[in-house]
């Protein structure tokens, strides 16, 4: 029987993402965080009084989107392959 000489390797510290998965993944965080401040408020001091600013364009389109577009990005941040070598 022979014995097989077995080389240790450490194990390299490298990161998952690269700088340029963070940069995306920090814009699409910014696309996510504008659409929710633009999707607050709204809202009556008084119960009782309905308050029809809640259905307007900005709350009830452009906010949803913005959330959408970023978690669009997050997902191609994550997905996104920086060491691809184009040909």
């Amino acid at each position: 029987m022979s014995k097989k000489n077995k080389q240790v390797q450490k194990p390299t510290s490298e990161f998952v993402f690269q700088r340029k998965n963070y940069i995306f993944l920090f814009v699409g965080l910014a696309f996510i965080v504008l659409g929710f401040i633009l999707m607050s408020g709204g809202g009556s001091d008084d119960p009782n009084v309905f308050n029809p600013e809640i259905y307007n364009f900005r709350r009830i389109r452009l906010a949803p989107t913005l959330v959408l577009i970023g978690l669009g990005v997050q997902v191609y941040a994550i997905l996104l392959n920086p060491n691809k070598n184009n040909k």
